[in-house]
């Protein structure tokens, strides 16, 4: 391949992921003119000008915004085969990214003590959550993302998982709800109150409405949000039942407030099969040394939050 030089593509790659050469010579400790060179090396070898001027700046060009995911995964594919693989890692030499695509309830809980705990050992290592709209595979597969977490359901047959813990819904109301007002929950009761649905794909329906159909029964929903810490924003403000995954509430008490805002969690009187949680990856970290550290660190803080997992 001596037409071809490699070296260009974890260049091109961060050309177009800052859109600046000024921004990927300092990804890459490059000078500004080196960089300046490689961006005219890259026109020669592509045919495109892939970064116009625009004002002060610079925007990519059409083929630059079509070329832009495949040359990141390219060159994380390279970079992993050239990377010499070794048994044993020092996470405190580590000086990466990784790209973790979790709902925005997951986020809450664990992002900040995952942050910690990496931290502790490996001060360099960044960590980038990103949204989660749906379970496709595509970004796992191409290397956007490095990581989900959530419950398997992806349509990639050759992901790997590994359970992290276990959940399961319960229902959350504002403290002095009316549906608290006895001792217990029915069925018939919970179904008969207006509902708000966490709908993070768009459709409202779910398991709680499936258990309550073999009833005979159904939700009254009143409210659709894109998912449960919205779903439980509007819970703590109105009569609206929220049902969420507990781990949404956290694990210290059985109120996410206190005071008037107090939200006040209960066990659903329906029969409904847990969450399984767990961290997704493509097979092609599996054997990664850093990304095996980064699963084992996400595990163990996981595990500690929710031991019942």
């Amino acid at each position: 391949m001596e037409s071809v030089d490699l070296n260009l593509l974890p260049a091109l790659d961060a050309l177009l992921a800052e859109g600046s050469v000024t921004g990927a010579a300092r990804r890459l400790g490059l000078s500004a003119s080196a960089m300046s060179r490689t961006l005219a090396r890259l026109r020669a070898a592509t045919g495109d000008p892939l970064l116009v001027r625009a004002g002060r700046g610079l925007v990519p060009s059409p083929r630059a915004i079509e070329l832009r995911e495949r040359v990141h995964a390219l060159s994380r594919e390279a970079q992993a085969v050239l990377r010499p693989v070794t048994d044993v890692l020092d996470p405190a030499t580590l000086d990466c990214g990784f790209t973790l695509r979790a709902n925005e309830a997951f986020v809450e809980r664990f992002a900040v003590p995952l942050y910690r705990a990496v931290s502790d050992v490996a001060p360099r290592v960044r960590l980038q959550f990103v949204h989660k709209p749906d379970k496709d595979a595509a970004p796992l597969r191409d290397g956007r993302i490095d990581l989900e977490i959530g419950v398997v359901g992806t349509t990639a047959p050759e992901v790997r998982s590994r359970l992290l813990f276990r959940d399961r819904y319960v229902g959350a109301v504002r403290a002095g709800h009316p549906l608290l007002a006895s001792r217990s929950v029915t069925v018939k009761r919970l179904a008969a109150c207006g509902h708000v649905a966490a709908a993070p794909g768009g459709a409202a329906s779910g398991p709680v409405d499936e258990a309550l159909a073999t009833l005979g029964l159904h939700r009254d929903v009143r409210v659709v949000v894109p998912g449960f810490i919205d779903a439980l924003a509007v819970a703590r403000a109105t009569d609206l039942v929220a049902v969420v995954p507990r781990s949404c509430l956290g694990r210290e008490s059985p109120t996410r407030r206190s005071g008037p805002a107090a939200l006040v969690a209960f066990e659903l009187p329906l029969k409904l099969s847990p969450l399984m949680v767990s961290a997704i990856w493509h097979p092609r970290l599996d054997a990664d040394p850093a990304h095996r550290w980064l699963r084992g660190v996400v595990l163990g803080v996981c595990r500690a939050i929710c031991p019942e997992g």
